[in-house]
């Protein structure tokens, strides 16, 4: 009796240890769970670099739309400054005459000196 006892609690032990995960299954699910905390992470750096980059975008076109507003209010400043402005009169050149007997530039021979 003492032996089937015995062998019955040995089966018993043997059942019990062996219905639990084995050490590659233990592993499996560890790396599943590394897996997912992983992607999760990726996923999360992407988001979140792709947020910077929507509000760099935003900045920039901010700043592209504030030049350009001043450039064009500068181009109307200097409009109204250049329609208000009288035009200057332009005086006639008065012809000079060279006084006779002076020698006459461009009439010379080639070769001459």
């Amino acid at each position: 009796m003492k032996k089937v006892f015995s062998l019955l609690i040995a089966a018993g032990m043997v059942a019990l240890i062996s219905c639990g995960p084995s050490a590659e299954e233990k592993a499996a699910a560890e790396k599943a769970v590394q897996d997912s905390i992983n992607t999760a992470m990726q996923k999360i750096t992407s988001d979140s670099m792709a947020a910077v980059a929507a509000a760099e975008q935003a900045r920039m076109d901010s700043l592209n739309a504030v030049m350009m507003q001043a450039q064009q209010d500068s181009i109307d400043a200097a409009n109204k400054k250049a329609a208000n402005k009288p035009k200057p009169k332009v005086k006639p050149k008065a012809e000079v005459k060279a006084p006779e007997g002076a020698p006459k530039v461009g009439n010379k021979k080639p070769g001459s000196k």
